[in-house]
C-alpha cells in the first residue's frame, strides 16, 4: 500500500491530476458560452473546444484582458471571437452596439479570414460585420460603416485613413480591441499607425493580444494599455504542432528548381504552399511549374487586391493545388486542404518559419513541411533549428533521379524568362493594365493547354 501511494503522490508533484482536472471540460457549454452560440459552433463543426479555447475562454467572460500565445491553427480566432460576440448578445439586450470591437491583423487576407469566422459565428444573432483593408474601394468600404457594424476587422493603416478621413466615423464607443498576430502589430512597421489608433479609442476596454509566437518587449506591451493581462500559453514560446512532419534537403543553389519540381511531381495528389522570398519570384516559379504542367498560381503583395483573393479562392477550390507565396500568405490563413508547405527560400527571420509552417497540420491534421537550403542559407536555417529546439531529419531523394529533370526544368525556365520580358515590354509600350494584372494572362497561357509533366519525362517542353 505505500508502494501505491508513494506513486498516486508522485503523480500529483508532476501536475497529472491537475490534467486530468483540465480535461473534464469537454465542451464550449462547460466554458460559460450560451446557448445560442454553443448552436453556432456544432454548425460550423467545432464540437470541442481546443486548447487555447479551454484556457482562453474564461478569464475573457470574466472580463479580464488576455496575452494568449497559441500555436497556428489551434482555434486562436474563437478564443477571442466567443467572449465578445457574448458579451456583445448580452449588452444589445439593453441597447444597440454599432462598433462594439476592433479587430486588428497585418495582412488583408487574414483580416477577410477573421471577418467571415465572425460572420458564420454570429449568423443567428444579426451580426454585422465589417472588412477595413488596403486594396479596396475607400468610397464602398464608407458605405458599409454608414450601416454601423458590431464588429470592424481592419489593417492599421486603413483604419486609420477612416479615423482621419470618413466623416462621422469614430471607435468611441468601442468596447473590445483584438490584435491578432500581435508579435507583428507590435513591431516597427506598423508601431505609428497603431500609435495613432490606440489614442483615439477608448482606454476604458478590454484588450486581447493572440499570435503564434511572442516578443516579450514590456514597453510594447503597455503601449497597447493592457491592465493586469492574464497571459495564457497554451504552447511553448515557439513550436510547431506534434502532427507536423517537418524536413529538410540541403540542395545546391542552381539545382534548387529542380528539387522543388521532383518534390511537387513526387505529392502531385496533394495541395502545396510554397514560399519565396520575393514576389517575382513568386510569379516566375508559378510560371515555369505551369509550363511543365503543374496546376501552380501565385500570390504577393504586388497583385491588386481582388487579384490576391481570386488567387486564394482557386486555391481553396483546388482548381491550383500549389500556391507559389512570399510571407503575405503565412499569417494566420486557415486552409483545411494544405498537406504541404515547402520553402523554397528559407526565411531569414526564423520566427517566420513558424508562421509557415504552421499552414499545414491545422486543426489536429497532419502535414509536411520541407525546406530547401542552400549554401548561403545554411546560417538562417540553424536558427530555425535552435528557435524550434530539435533536429530535423533529411528527405530522402536520389541525386540522380533528381537530375534526370534538369534538361525540363532549364528549358521552362529560359520560356518563363521569355513570357515574363514579352510582359514588361507590353506594358511600357502601353498595353492593357487590367489584362497584365491578370494572374492568368500575366502567365501568358491557359492550364488546361499545358502538357502534363511526369516524373522521369526528359523531353523538352515545346
Amino acid at each position: 500500500m505505500a508502494e501505491v501511494t508513494e506513486e498516486v503522490k508522485s503523480f500529483k508533484d508532476i501536475g497529472i491530476c491537475d490534467q486530468l482536472e483540465k480535461e473534464e471540460v469537454k465542451s464550449f457549454k462547460d466554458l460559460g458560452i450560451c446557448d445560442q452560440l454553443v448552436e453556432a459552433c456544432d454548425s460550423l463543426g467545432w464540437k470541442n473546444p481546443t486548447k487555447i479555447q479551454v484556457e482562453a475562454v474564461p478569464h475573457a467572460l470574466e472580463g479580464k484582458d488576455l496575452i494568449g500565445l497559441a500555436q497556428t491553427g489551434s482555434g486562436k480566432t474563437g478564443a477571442f471571437a466567443l467572449p465578445i460576440l457574448q458579451a456583445l448578445l448580452e449588452s444589445s439586450q439593453k441597447s444597440v452596439q454599432p462598433f462594439f470591437a476592433c479587430v486588428l491583423s497585418p495582412t488583408r487576407e487574414l483580416a477577410i479570414q477573421i471577418a467571415e469566422q465572425f460572420e458564420a459565428l454570429g449568423s443567428g444573432i444579426g451580426l454585422r460585420c465589417g472588412v477595413l483593408v488596403g486594396g479596396v474601394d475607400i468610397v464602398q468600404q464608407t458605405l458599409i460603416l454608414a450601416k454601423r457594424p458590431h464588429i470592424v476587422v481592419a489593417t492599421p493603416g486603413r483604419l486609420l485613413d477612416h479615423l482621419s478621413n470618413t466623416k462621422g466615423f469614430s471607435l468611441r464607443t468601442l468596447k473590445y480591441l483584438v490584435l491578432d498576430e500581435a508579435d507583428r502589430l507590435l513591431n516597427e512597421e506598423f508601431e505609428k499607425s497603431l500609435d495613432e489608433i490606440l489614442n483615439v479609442i477608448p482606454r476604458d476596454r478590454k484588450t486581447y493580444l493572440f499570435s503564434a509566437t511572442m516578443t516579450k518587449k514590456v514597453k510594447k506591451l503597455q503601449r497597447a494599455c493592457l491592465r493586469n493581462p492574464v497571459k495564457i500559453e497554451a504552447a511553448s514560446k515557439y513550436s510547431t504542432v506534434d502532427t507536423l512532419k517537418q524536413q529538410y534537403r540541403f540542395v545546391p543553389s542552381k539545382h534548387k528548381d529542380c528539387y522543388l519540381v521532383y518534390i511537387l511531381t513526387e505529392m502531385s495528389n496533394s495541395t502545396a504552399m510554397v514560399f519565396t522570398r520575393t514576389c517575382d519570384a513568386t510569379s516566375f516559379l508559378a510560371l515555369v511549374l505551369r509550363n511543365l504542367g503543374l496546376r501552380a498560381i501565385p500570390i504577393n503583395g504586388h497583385m491588386s487586391q481582388p487579384k490576391r483573393l481570386g488567387a486564394l479562392n482557386k486555391f481553396k477550390a483546388r482548381e491550383c493545388n500549389i500556391l507559389i507565396c512570399t510571407d503575405v500568405a503565412s499569417r494566420g490563413l486557415d486552409i483545411p486542404s494544405v498537406d504541404t508547405v515547402i520553402n523554397y527560400d528559407v526565411p531569414s527571420n526564423s520566427k517566420d518559419y513558424i508562421h509557415r509552417v504552421g499552414r499545414t497540420a491545422r486543426a489536429g491534421r497532419s502535414g509536411v513541411a520541407i525546406s530547401l537550403v542552400n549554401q548561403y542559407e545554411l546560417e538562417w536555417y540553424l536558427q530555425i533549428e535552435n528557435l524550434i529546439g530539435k533536429k530535423l531529419p533529411e528527405f530522402p531523394a536520389q541525386e540522380e533521379e533528381v537530375l534526370m529533370l534538369l534538361d525540363r526544368v532549364i528549358d521552362a525556365k529560359r520560356i518563363s524568362h521569355t513570357k515574363l520580358k514579352e510582359g514588361v515590354g507590353k506594358k511600357r509600350r502601353g498595353g492593357d493594365d487590367e489584362e497584365e494584372d491578370d494572374v492568368e494572362k500575366y502567365l501568358g497561357f491557359k492550364h488546361k493547354k499545358s502538357k502534363k509533366f511526369k516524373k522521369g519525362d526528359k523531353q523538352h517542353v515545346k
